[in-house]
């Protein structure tokens, strides 16, 4: 049985002698071990100029046999690079079957020092700790395209926005189809009113992720902001459609971002005119769980009371009264204007 494989992304092996070694090694397991049961047979991924291994992105159809054959060779040759990450997924009919995440794994020094300073950027208190880490990485590999990104990851937390900016920058140098350095230099675009630039960069990011990563959600998300602020709400519209339209599970980073999204659809629902239909998404607001960005249900009974008179919908007036109650001073005053 044939299932939707998509395998995107590169192993940076540093020295010609590691290159060779890796893929020589591959053409070896794969007539030994996998008897020629693979995507790639004759080793067309390896880039010898570049010394690399590369999948641009593999969008096909494989068995499950083929496809862990696949993913086996790819990870046995990780072990000779010092860069890179390469993913890997098998769908059946949007369903994910197999998922894997293949980084290099060796005792080499870059190697070790980043995957230190990866684990520390996510500890709270440690990205300090992660910096010097990640510094030694690249010490050891100048080149290091992921040791860059996420160093820019730590700089962005500590709202150090000119290192993390330059950081993003030296990453894409290296390597260009990386999402998560186009979307961190969206992020800092965003931070700095930096709208179109911000735009670019996140598509930047889509460009180079699939559906299946939280990070391209987030990326659509962030890019409706760009829009938003720029005015050009069908744009901000079409983002917003697609991310509220999209069912996220809990362990998805997206899912808490659930309230604002349908919060700011309906915002740019009214701009576009749209009272009735904003309602909708209002109304999901109010029901969804409180999000980072901490909207609160005055707000959004402020803004839906405003769809429901621009609607002709007789009783708006008493979203504004319930969100006056609540606190929210604008609907007090909206409520005195009618009076």
């Amino acid at each position: 049985m044939f299932y939707k494989t998509i395998i995107q992304g590169r192993l940076d092996f540093g020295t010609e002698k590691s290159f060779e070694k890796a893929a020589r090694m591959y053409m070896y397991r794969l007539e030994n071990y996998h008897k020629s049961s693979a995507i790639w047979k004759e080793g067309e991924i390896f880039d010898e100029e570049k010394l690399e291994m590369s999948i641009p992105r593999y969008v096909g159809q494989s068995s499950e046999k083929v496809f862990k054959n696949t993913v086996s060779l790819i990870a046995y040759c990780a072990q000779f690079a010092l860069d890179g990450a390469v993913k890997a997924w098998l769908i059946d009919e949007g369903k994910i079957l197999h998922y894997e995440s293949i980084d290099p794994q060796s005792d080499k020094m870059a190697v070790q020092h980043y995957l230190e300073g990866k684990k520390l950027v996510k500890e709270e208190g440690k990205h300090e700790e992660a910096i010097e880490a990640l510094n030694k990485a690249i010490e050891k590999y100048d080149k290091h395209a992921q040791a860059y990104e996420r160093r820019a990851k730590v700089n962005f937390i500590l709202q150090k926005y000119h290192d993390a900016a330059r950081d993003y920058d030296k990453s894409l140098s290296i390597d260009d189809t990386n999402p998560h350095a186009w979307f961190g230099r969206g992020k800092v675009c965003l931070i700095k009113e930096e709208y179109k630039e911000a735009i670019e960069n996140f598509d930047k990011a889509l460009k180079f992720s699939v559906a299946l990563q939280p990070l391209y959600w987030k990326a659509r998300r962030l890019k409706s902001k760009a829009h938003f602020a720029l005015k050009e709400f069908d744009k901000a519209a079409f983002d917003l459609k697609l991310f509220t339209k999209r069912v996220f599970t809990k362990d998805n980073d997206n899912y808490v971002w659930k309230k604002s999204g349908y919060f700011n659809y309906g915002k740019v629902l009214i701009e576009l005119g749209e009272y009735k239909e904003a309602l909708e998404w209002f109304d999901k607001a109010l029901e969804a769980e409180i999000s980072p960005d901490k909207i609160e249900n005055k707000i959004i009974l402020r803004f839906r009371g405003i769809a429901k008179q621009k609607a002709g919908v007789k009783e708006f007036k008493k979203d504004f009264q319930e969100a006056a109650e609540l606190g929210d001073k604008e609907s007090k005053v909206l409520l005195e204007a009618l009076a």
